[in-house]
């Protein structure tokens, strides 16, 4: 017994020893600065620990020029230099307390390059702690008041539940158990368990920051819950049916088994198809993006806040309309029904008033002060040409007046153009216009 409460002893002083030469043996080490968002209640002096085993200490805490910490602290030998993708987070021992904080390090891999003494740790690689006052401060009176109507609504639930809950107390020992096992082996793991606390630290902070909606949805599932809750005649009812409804899904699936095989193919037949498929979809993308300034004008031309200038407006404005266009509407059928013959008996003349828009004004004129210009007058011809001879003849006043009222040439309508390839002009009326009528070969001169 003695021999081995010596040796006990001696292990005892041999361990603090190694403790005491981790803590504080070694003269060497390198400093490096820990930039953060809040010095985080850290004072000088707070270590600095891996794996819960201290590797140095905080030398100084400023102010950067970014109005954020600068928090200097001094590594071991054991452990400097520190290598790229190193990583800080503050950590408390207990909640309550706040001088009890130190930095957990996790250092980068070692094939990493080193980073100098004097070297910085960026924002991104460090993490502050949450302190519970920023906790208790997102219980404001609309969350209070939404936690409130939670156990109120908790209170509805349980109430008639006594021997329910006794039950579940019951098993509440073998759920702690289990829980206690699933802590045991997150501890085994401090790494991943790490980041799942960063993860949450983050989670929580994004939670924060909707802690309105959060309230709201609260306040919304608690109106939910009493909605259920009324609704239980409506469950008994569903659960009754729900083994005829299994017993018939069970046979429904049955009966699809043999249609696997056949989907099997099809989706074996469209593989081909669908290689092209990721490429249009992305060409419909921006189509879509494209379109977007266009459905906006639509939803505006559509319903644009206001009165009086929407289409939505418009058609509302159409119930007064309707009234009077019903005799409108009426008086104009009429109208057209009438102007058929006449419109009927212009068309085929539609070639001449083109040709005639076309080069109307066309001809030589005389010019003036402003310029060349038309003028319309008529000229009656005080000749006639002798085609024999190749001379004029004066006409006498009468032979003028008979020139005038003479008809003249008849050309069929539509003859003042190019025949067009369809045959539509010149226009013969199906052949009711004869050559005693007008000659399809005959053209008016040009200008």
């Amino acid at each position: 017994m003695t021999l081995a409460r010596g040796l006990a002893i001696g292990s005892l002083i041999a361990a603090v020893i190694a403790i005491g030469v981790l803590m504080f043996g070694g003269g060497g080490g390198e400093d490096y600065v820990i930039h953060m968002q809040t010095a985080n209640q850290l004072v000088k002096g707070n270590e600095v620990k891996v794996g819960g085993i201290a590797v140095g200490k905080i030398t100084d805490i400023t102010l950067g020029k970014d109005n954020e910490a600068d928090v200097t602290v001094h590594i071991n030998d054991d452990f400097a230099p520190l290598h790229t993708g190193t990583s800080t987070i503050v950590r408390v021992n207990s909640l309550p307390s706040v001088a009890n904080r130190y930095i957990a390090l996790t250092p980068g891999p070692n094939n990493m390059p080193e980073i100098p003494g004097g070297g910085v740790l960026e924002t991104d690689k460090t993490t502050n702690a949450t302190d519970l006052d920023q906790l208790f401060n997102t219980l404001d009176p609309k969350t209070r008041k939404g936690l409130q109507g939670v156990l109120q609504g908790f209170a509805t639930w349980y109430a008639g539940q006594s021997e329910n809950t006794n039950k579940g107390f019951k098993y509440l020992g073998p759920s702690l158990e289990s829980f206690s096992n699933v802590m045991a082996e997150l501890s085994r793991d401090q790494k991943v368990f790490t980041e799942l606390v960063i993860n949450a630290s983050r989670s929580l902070g994004a939670i924060a920051s909707r802690r309105d909606d959060l309230a709201n949805l609260v306040t919304n599932g608690n109106a939910f819950a009493r909605g259920i809750t009324a609704e239980n005649a409506s469950f008994d009812e569903a659960l009754a049916l729900l083994p005829a409804t299994l017993r018939q899904g069970s046979v429904t699936f049955a009966n699809l088994r043999p249609a696997l095989k056949d989907l099997n193919t099809l989706t074996d037949v469209s593989k081909p198809a669908t290689k092209n498929l990721a490429p249009f979809l992305n060409q419909f993308a921006s189509l879509v993006k494209t379109m977007q300034p266009t459905f906006r004008d639509f939803s505006l031309l559509v319903g644009k806040p206001g009165p009086h200038n929407d289409a939505t407006d418009l058609m509302l404005s159409t119930t007064k309309l309707e009234p009077i266009a019903h005799k409108s509407v009426a008086n104009s059928v009429a109208a057209l029904k009438r102007s058929q013959p006449v419109v009927e008996f212009l068309r085929p003349y539609a070639p001449d008033v083109a040709a005639w828009i076309t080069h109307f004004a066309t001809v030589p004129g005389y010019y003036d002060a402003n310029g060349h210009y038309a003028r319309v007058l008529p000229i009656f011809n005080a000749f006639s040409f002798d085609s024999t001879n190749n001379q004029l003849n004066s006409l006498s006043p009468a032979e003028r007046k008979n020139v005038i009222t003479s008809l003249g040439t008849r050309y069929c309508p539509g003859a003042s153009t190019q025949p067009a390839p369809d045959g539509s002009n010149p226009f013969l009326d199906n052949g009711k216009l004869t050559s005693k009528d007008c000659d399809p070969n005959l053209r008016p001169p040009g200008p």
